[in-house]
């Protein structure tokens, strides 16, 4: 008791009003990224003895979270693994996408976890999905109990490689993007690019997106090899049919996800504003939003990344044969550079705003320095953004029409 009493008064504060206490706490996070392909096939133990933090056991039970979707294409499969192993399942197929990523999909799932009487230790919830699937289930997951644990099994490129990694979850919340939503690390997260050989190619270039976004602002190493083989590697759809598409698709994959943990592990919690990360991801929410449902995520924020490769062009940050590079490997990637939500200035000076709000009352807007560098800037004003998003029209009509890389930046 003397040691508590002693830590106790050391938190004590002299107030002349009376007493105050300051308490300072750090919170400890771990969280494991599996690589396993073919998780569900019944002689692939990883998903039973992979995490040392969440062993799965013969007769236990666990409530799974599947996209209906995945549900269709791969449900049965993963009944019989299950069955296979004697763990009994309660499944909750779920419809998953941008249009429905609301507070009632979360409702559903905590809905459905208080039905099962979920061990709110030793019952990890399964999500197995897109990233709008384990967001919502993240966020489920942090709210019921004030936190139980989820494992997730991202079933898209995006996922693998972007949602499934960090530790937030959320919704949207009336025209806002993930405008409801936790801090909130998944015990695991288990990749398996199996399930991309069913996606189809759009859905393959959304997440390609977030692998070039990192290596636009952190590796030209990785940019370059997007550059050779993305387009490839993207028609195979990162299966790996000859050792060379094996190879690039391993390395693409490998050094993105290692990239971005490098980013998020100082700063899980966001607490320094100034995110390379952040890259695309500026007027993208408001683009998102104002398109729905015609833009994926990945293809809105590769949109902001060509409005900032024009911005950083304008600036002499980014030389014209940097930005036609750019521009052509998006466009090989079966990306868009151009939505017609552009055509209204006042969108992407308010969504400036509203990111100035959301970053503490600065712009901290990361730019690109030629390929694979960046800075942060806090100057950009509506005239320039009108001026960058002329650019881009024009690039994005020249390359529409099948123009040569050398004019892109032209006026």
């Amino acid at each position: 008791m003397q040691s508590g009493t002693q830590f106790t008064q050391g938190l004590r504060l002299a107030m002349d009003n009376g007493p105050a206490w300051m308490v300072e706490a750090v919170r400890q996070v771990r969280y494991h990224v599996i690589s396993s392909d073919h998780l569900f096939s019944p002689d692939n133990s990883t998903l039973l003895t992979g995490c040392p933090d969440a062993p799965l056991r013969s007769g236990e039970r666990r409530l799974v979270v599947i996209d209906e979707n995945v549900d269709a294409l791969y449900g049965a499969q993963i009944r019989e693994f299950f069955a296979c192993h004697d763990i009994e399942i309660t499944v909750l197929p779920l419809r998953a996408d941008e249009t429905v990523k609301q507070f009632d999909a979360v409702s559903r799932v905590v809905d459905a976890m208080n039905d099962f009487g979920i061990d709110r230790r030793r019952e990890p919830v399964l999500a197995i999905g897109g990233g709008v699937l384990t967001d919502i289930v993240g966020f489920a997951a942090s709210l019921y109990r004030r936190g139980t644990p989820y494992i997730r099994i991202p079933t898209t490129l995006i996922g693998l490689v972007d949602a499934g990694v960090g530790v937030k979850t959320g919704v949207n919340y009336e025209t806002g993007k993930n405008r409801l939503g936790t801090y909130a690390a998944a015990t695991a997260t288990f990749l398996d690019r199996s399930f991309l050989r069913s996606l189809d190619l759009r859905h393959i270039s959304n997440g390609l997106a977030e692998i070039l976004k990192m290596a636009l602002i952190r590796s030209e190493e990785l940019f370059e090899l997007l550059e050779r083989r993305g387009p490839a590697v993207r028609a195979d759809r990162f299966q790996g049919s000859t050792g060379d598409l094996a190879q690039a698709a391993d390395a693409i994959v490998a050094e993105s996800i290692h990239l971005m943990l490098e980013e998020l592990q100082p700063n899980l919690w966001e607490s320094a504003l100034e995110r390379c990360v952040d890259y695309g991801h500026t007027f993208s929410p408001t683009i998102e939003m104002h398109a729905l449902p015609e833009l994926l995520h990945g293809e809105a924020v590769v949109i902001d990344m060509a409005l900032t490769t024009a911005l950083g062009t304008l600036r002499g940050d980014v030389d014209q044969a940097q930005a036609d590079r750019i521009f052509s490997v998006i466009h090989a990637l079966g990306l868009p550079l151009w939505n017609d939500v552009l055509d209204d200035p006042s969108l992407l000076e308010a969504a400036l705003r509203d990111t100035v709000r959301h970053r503490d009352g600065r712009q901290r807007l990361p730019l690109p320095v030629g390929i694979g560098g960046h800075r942060f800037v806090n100057d950009v004003t509506g005239a320039e953004l009108r001026a960058a998003t002329e650019l881009l029209r024009r690039c994005a009509r020249n390359v529409a029409q099948g123009a040569p890389a050398e004019v892109l930046v032209g006026a």
